[in-house]
């Protein structure tokens, strides 16, 4: 509503002695000048500039004579000042023009600027006029005067005596006698035959003010009593008055009165604000409500505030502010909402912790439209310690003016049927609106969306997408800086309204009108200034479409008028479409194509609005419909807060006899003094049939008498779109009740259009209570919109003595920040409380697709749970079973349970569970359902709640299921889970599947970060007897490994083991090697190892041909085809195969192609330097760990034997699979450029490309092709040698097969598997052909050493002596490289790559090939 802005400023005045400090500010009815006592000086400030024109000093004789000055009062038309005086006399000043055309102030422009030009009014509104400033007239009282208050064309006087004078502004009395209060009568109420009087002779009225709309008197006694008087005749005598007052209030200190509302704010000295407002019936007061701090926001000082000093009403009775004895200011809205309160947060505190003093404020007054408070503060009275330097600051007294930006619903309320928060500055506007303020560029966005979203109902997915992330995205507002040469001589803005897309913005200040597109940047405004100033807008005004619909007064011709200007067209009268009115109009509102307009007279008119094409020019057209006299109901046409049209009635649309009308149900809503009264048409009457009048005359339905549908009522809310999907939430009527919270009036439909029952009512009201101020509704969103106050501290910046007094350090910097807050789960709430589960749901799923859906849910339930569960007294009738029935309706039942009970305290959990299912229930659900995540939350309710043996069979279950479905972090989680329970670490419940951030699942991370797999010691890993934990996953450095290495041995570590084991050998069983590869490299398995235990068993390959289709299968591997024009056997061509040769090298910078066929002493050498490593699996360890990291590093060497400068870097191409591509054709290029081929052998490299699988795949297979190599299961890798299609790889094997001493049954397998192969591809897939023959004369080596029948024995190494200087540099260049790793680190996950300080860099080195090899082998 209102919010504070920045930093206040000070006013310095110039002051002769401490003497002349200011203590009292009062405003003029205008709130232009400003009246500033000290005790013997009057002063006149002026508003714009805020500056000092006159200065009036009583002579030190009078001034003893008189006594101090003590209060002012304007006269109406300001054209006079009364100030009392501490020894009862009134001092009347009349306030004249200075001669001469003359000002203080006045603005210098460069010559030839457009202000130059002679402007009507220009200059009074530009400068600070001169004034003089006499005194007239003395009138003295005899009695200390208490209170001064100017009631229409005369002074009314309360002195001490217990006397009320009347006084004529010319200073005389008329003879008019004093009223004595004791002649007075006062009761309850007005009904009451006789009163009582204030029986004892020393009551005085101490404060009082004057309320129009009620006529007469909010008083408050000395004694602390408070009380309404009220003339009973239109005579002002004793006889004639008689005053009411309530039994309860016997503190009252201070009275402000609202007079838009009706309401009587009476400070009292407990620190609270009694609102008092009359009953219209019996006349007697009643209490509104009440404002007071609470001990939940301000548990130190709630109490200890002392009594209400000052309370003061903003100009459009809006909010009022509060002020204590003991300082701090306040800020509520008119029915008891806070906003604003300085005795907490920054205003109360340093930045280092210290108490400020509160501000103490002695006098305050508001400025023009509520954008200023003019303050006088007490600062500095009790820093009497402070050195004399620094006094001189502190005494320097000042006016403080804090300054404001307010909702513009205060003043234009039709803004309230728009889904925006627009706020209304001084010189700048806030919006929150979507589009414009989120796109960089809005016109490409905007000009596209505008359209569809009008048409559509901005329900279908267009304006989702909108709203949500832009109305909530941010924090920060769209500024609109007014426009300058608008504001200088129109200033200050009263009206502000923005079209429904938010891409417009109109403002009104004192004449005229100016409007602004978020499109284009620009201001528009009259071109003729004269039609500007002859134009004062009245009743607000509102966007149809393009066009601007206001009510105004046309200076010139003395006449009302309702005016339609069209946005595109130039500002100016010739455009604009005039109807003429009779009377004032005080609102004005649009509803779908119809203008309300409600007047000075109590009447409502309803105009239709149309668009015309006149000619080139396109304009509306406004006729009159229908006009509603409303005299009988309101008293006072000022009261009347808003007025709306609204298709809202009492029956829901399907008891209507015709669709048609329930497009015209429409409803008047008026907000009477905060009573919201509802006017619906009347359809008692005989009804019109629709095809028989004329459409172009139809005749409205007259409308019922008024029915009251709510109190207290701030704001109201109501849409004219319709959405079939969410007709809850777009029927409904949405009210701000202040303190009360907020209401809503839903509509209650029967389900699938069955009758509806007779007695159930068609809407109800449900209250609920939200955090924030609300601005706007977003009905579809189920959102509320709205704004709040933020402070920032810049204390820091300043030293501690020189500055104290500094507003900086004072004062924190103020913001304002958009907000907005869920509603749906309290309306769900109250319909379960009200048994209306059958409308909760369907309001329910009519929301479901909202993104927050599941958080709403979630409250609900959380809300509900610590609510009964906290509950000191038994609940009769618990909510809670009926919560958890509604959301099992929903899908996301089982996460929205484990969410709730994660964020609740584990004494609350068994009162949840008892009401929504046992967790080990719901535990299985999710995993029928396959919500892993979900049942893993469930599983750390389960260690909580149950022995150790329940939770480790369920995670048992959770951790087959996560391994079959591949969800490895998921995996990696469960086997610290289950170790956790093993080594008695139950306390600590590990953490959720998602929240890697938490240290203690980044522990059992690092535990998989920090692996080793490097290969060479998967010989040390493995005795030959015992494979434990231990040894699988070789132990990180850091405190994690020693948490693990004290339990390594124990049982837990096995089962896991087994868990791993039994599903690599289903892995293996049912050929899926991609996912065997996945599941050791993400969880760490030493496959290495593994599978050298089961080379005989689970890791023979039983059926090459299905093998070979699955893996084709798995890895997108294409199946050979034969070439067009098919060439018999390239590879006898020379020249072709180097650069087949080089072109494969570069394609795959695979670490085998480089054992071309004629280097066949190396190869032999190289096979047997990487068998050396399997070797000491089965002798001793240290001839391995003395070299055989060098040896594995030198096999890793993606880089070439010869023809380096062919290769050109590619290992490094590999991280990133897009860039090979590129590196790759640009080395062919280079090739073909000195190669001349055939076209045959063109085709034949290009069915070579084509028959590759993608690269992803290809770095997939090496890197099985060389795990099983180490491990010695030579029919896989026979197997993977015939995919990739390389003779060399089966050629290597065919020597290690002759080398080496290998298993018999494995050659026999290899061999049948072979002949299989032979079988098929002669069969089935002839493109293996041209390759099986290749590689035939290998094939018959094979079958004679199968003749040969080699006994099995144990895997032996052959140790071929190799000098160290072959060796090392290739170590050295494979280190070099092996850096960059093999493989994209684009599916790491971010934890996982911290590497730890303490792991020595050549282990990481080793490592990282595998590691990022590793991730990438996830499934994709």
């Amino acid at each position: 509503m209102y919010f504070l802005s920045g930093w206040p400023k000070r006013l310095l005045c110039p002051l002769g002695s401490t003497a002349e400090t200011p203590f009292h500010v009062q405003s003029d009815p205008q709130r232009t000048f400003f009246a500033v006592l000290a005790s013997a000086r009057l002063s006149i400030w002026y508003c714009r500039p805020s500056v000092l024109i006159v200065t009036y000093k009583e002579p030190a004789k009078s001034s003893s004579q008189f006594g101090s000055y003590k209060q002012a009062e304007w006269r109406p038309d300001s054209a006079m000042i009364a100030v009392s005086t501490a020894n009862g006399y009134i001092l009347f000043f009349h306030i004249t023009p200075a001669r001469g055309d003359k000002y203080l102030y006045e603005p210098v422009y460069p010559k030839g600027s457009p202000q130059m030009k002679g402007t009507p009014h220009f200059k009074e509104e530009q400068c600070a006029p001169a004034l003089n400033l006499e005194m007239k007239k003395i009138l003295d009282l005899q009695a200390p005067i208490m209170s001064l208050q100017s009631v229409l064309e005369d002074l009314l006087v309360a002195t001490s005596d217990g006397l009320l004078h009347l006084i004529h502004w010319e200073g005389m009395t008329n003879g008019r006698k004093a009223i004595n209060l004791c002649t007075v009568p006062f009761s309850v109420d007005l009904q009451s035959s006789r009163g009582s009087f204030l029986g004892f002779a020393d009551v005085h009225i101490r404060d009082m003010e004057y309320c129009a709309t009620l006529d007469g008197f909010a008083v408050v006694f000395n004694d602390g009593r408070v009380g309404f008087i009220t003339p009973v005749s239109s005579r002002f005598t004793a006889e004639q008055l008689h005053g009411v007052w309530p039994q309860d209030v016997v503190d009252g200190t201070c009275v402000a009165v609202n007079n838009k509302y009706r309401l009587m704010a009476f400070g009292c000295a407990s620190g609270s604000v009694q609102v008092y407002t009359i009953d219209n019936t019996t006349g007697a007061m009643l209490l509104s409500h009440k404002l007071e701090l609470t001990a939940k926001q301000y548990p130190d000082i709630w109490n200890k505030t002392g009594a209400v000093k000052l309370v003061r009403w903003s100009p459009d009775n809006s909010v009022v502010t509060v002020t204590w004895e003991c300082g701090g200011l306040s800020l509520w809205s008119v029915f008891g909402a806070q906003l604003i309160c300085t005795l907490g947060g920054d205003f109360a505190y340093r930045s280092d912790g210290t108490k400020k003093d509160p501000l103490k404020i002695t006098s305050m007054s508001w400025g023009a439209e509520g954008y200023h408070l003019w303050v006088i503060s007490g600062f500095g009275s009790q820093n009497t310690e402070i050195d004399s330097e620094s006094k001189s600051i502190v005494k320097q007294p000042g006016i403080l003016l804090f300054q404001f930006i307010k909702s513009s619903l205060t003043v234009n309320p039709c803004m309230s049927n728009q889904e925006q928060v627009l706020l209304q500055g001084e010189d700048r506007l806030y919006l929150n609106c979507g589009e414009a303020s989120q796109t960089q560029n809005p016109r490409s966005s905007s000009a596209h969306s505008k359209p569809s979203r009008e048409k559509s109902s901005f329900a279908e997915g267009g304006f989702e997408s909108q709203s949500l992330s832009t109305l909530l995205g941010h924090r920060h507002w769209h500024v609109v800086q007014i426009s300058s040469t608008y504001l200088e001589s129109n200033w200050p803005i009263r009206f502000s309204a923005i079209d429904k897309l938010g891409q417009n913005i109109a403002v009104v200040g004192k004449f005229g009108f100016a409007h602004y597109s978020l499109l284009t940047k620009k201001w528009k405004l009259f071109g003729n200034i004269t039609q500007e100033q002859t134009m004062i807008v009245t009743g607000g005004l509102a966007w149809w479409n393009d066009f601007i619909v206001l009510a105004c007064y046309n200076i010139s011709d003395h006449q009302e008028e309702l005016r339609v200007y069209l946005r595109t067209s130039n500002l100016d009268n010739a455009f604009a479409h005039v109807t003429k009115a009779q009377v004032e109009t005080l609102l004005l509102s649009v509803f779908r194509d119809m203008v309300i307009v409600f007047r000075a007279d109590c009447s409502i008119c309803l105009y239709s609005i149309e668009r015309k094409s006149d000619g080139p020019n396109i304009t509306a057209g406004i006729q009159v419909l229908q006009e509603v006299s409303m005299s009988r109901y309101i008293s006072h046409p000022f009261l009347v807060v808003s007025v709306t049209l609204t298709s809202v009635s009492t029956e829901n649309g399907i008891t209507l006899k015709m669709p048609q009308q329930a497009r015209d149900a429409e409803s008047i809503m008026l907000n009477l003094a905060g009573q919201l009264i509802m006017m619906q048409r009347d359809r008692s009457g005989p009804q019109i049939r629709e095809k028989d009048s004329n459409p172009n005359q139809r005749k409205l339905l007259p409308f019922c008498p008024p029915v009251v549908l709510a109190q207290s009522v701030e704001n109201v809310w109501t849409t004219c779109r319709a959405n079939k999907q969410k007709r809850h939430l777009l029927e409904a009527l949405w009210l701000s009740c202040g303190g009360a919270g907020m209401k809503v009036w839903l509509p209650l439909f029967p389900r699938d259009h069955r009758k509806p029952h007779s007695f159930l009512s068609q809407r109800i009201m449900l209250p609920f209570h939200i955090n924030i101020y609300p601005l706007a509704v977003l009905f579809e969103d189920a959102l509320v919109l709205g704004a709040v106050n933020d402070t920032l501290l810049y204390d820091s910046l300043y030293t501690q003595n020189s500055a104290r007094e500094q507003l900086e350090v004072l004062f924190p910097f103020c913001v304002v920040e958009r907000t907005s807050q869920i509603y749906l789960h309290h309306i769900l709430r109250q319909l379960l409380v009200r048994n209306l589960g059958e409308q909760a749901l369907l309001l329910a799923q009519s929301c479901s697709a909202l993104p927050y859906f599941p958080h709403v849910l979630e409250l609900m339930l959380h809300e509900v749970l610590e609510e009964e569960a906290t509950s000191r007294e038994p609940i009769p009738d618990p909510l809670l079973p009926t919560v958890a029935k509604f959301i099992t309706e929903f899908p996301l039942f089982l996460q929205t349970v484990v969410h709730c009970a994660r964020k609740t305290e584990y004494a609350l959990w068994n009162y949840l569970f008892a009401a929504v299912g046992n967790p080990k229930d719901l535990f299985e659900e999710c995993l029928m359902a396959q919500d892993l995540d979900t049942a893993a939350s469930y599983l750390i309710i389960l260690q909580n709640m149950e022995v150790p043996a329940v939770s480790r069979q369920h995670a048992t279950l959770l951790f087959n299921t996560a391994l079959e479905q591949g969800k490895w972090d998921l995996c990696r989680h469960m086997i610290r889970f289950l170790k956790a329970i093993g080594s008695g670490e139950s306390e600590t419940p590990p953490s959720t599947p998602t929240a890697q951030d938490q240290p203690s699942s980044s522990g059992g991370f690092e535990f998989f970060r920090n692996r080793s797999i490097s290969l060479s010691q998967s010989a040390e890993n493995v005795p030959a007897n015992k494979f434990s934990l231990q040894k699988t996953l070789s132990m990180p450095s850091g405190p994690s490994g020693k948490r693990w290495s004290k339990d390594s041995d124990c049982a837990e570590n096995m089962y896991i083991d087994m868990m791993l084991w039994r599903h690599a050998r289903r892995l293996l069983e049912e050929v899926r090697l991609k996912d065997l590869g996945c599941f050791a490299a993400q969880l760490g398995f030493e496959l290495i190892s593994w599978l050298c235990k089961e080379r005989a068993r689970a890791a023979r390959v039983d059926n090459f041909v299905v093998a070979l289709k699955r893996l084709h299968k798995d890895f997108l591997w294409p199946l050979p085809i034969i070439p067009a024009s098919s060439i018999s056997s390239p590879s006898k061509n020379g020249k072709f195969r180097t650069v087949g040769d080089q072109l494969l090298k570069s394609q795959s910078a695979d670490p085998f192609s480089n054992l071309e066929m004629d280097a066949g002493i190396s190869n032999v050498q190289r096979s047997q330097s990487w068998l050396s490593n399997i070797g000491p699996t089965h002798h001793e360890i240290d001839t391995a760990s003395s070299h055989g990291p060098q040896m594995q590093d030198a096999f890793l060497s993606p880089l070439s034997n010869k023809g380096d400068e062919c290769s050109i870097g590619s290992a490094t191409d590999l991280t990133e699979s897009s860039s090979m591509v590129d590196g790759d054709w640009t080395m062919v290029d280079e090739n073909f450029s000195t190669l001349s081929l055939t076209q045959s052998e063109l085709e034949h490299i290009s069915m070579e490309l084509a028959s590759k699988g993608p690269h992803k795949s290809q770095v997939q297979l090496r890197y099985l092709l060389h795990i099983f190599m180490e491990a010695g299961c030579l029919d896989w890798c026979i197997v993977i040698g015939l995919i990739l299609r390389e003779s060399s790889t089966i050629n290597q094997i065919l020597v290690i097969i002759q080398t080496t001493e290998v298993d018999g049954e494995m050659l026999q397998n290899i061999k049948t598997g072979l002949h299989a192969v032979d079988r098929w591809a002669s069969t089935d897939c002839p493109g293996y052909k041209p390759f099986l023959n290749i590689i035939k004369p290998q094939l018959q080596k094979l079958s004679e050493i199968t003749e040969e029948q080699v006994q099995p024995e144990a895997f032996q190494p052959i140790t071929v002596s190799k000098t160290p200087e072959q060796t090392s540099p290739r170590a050295e260049e494979s280190r070099a490289c092996s850096g960059h790793g093999s493989l994209p680190q684009g599916e790491v996950g971010g934890s996982g790559l911290v590497s730890r300080k303490e792991e020595d860099t050549t282990r990481a080195e080793e490592e990282e090939p595998f590691q990022d090899g590793t991730y990438d082998c996830s499934v994709s």
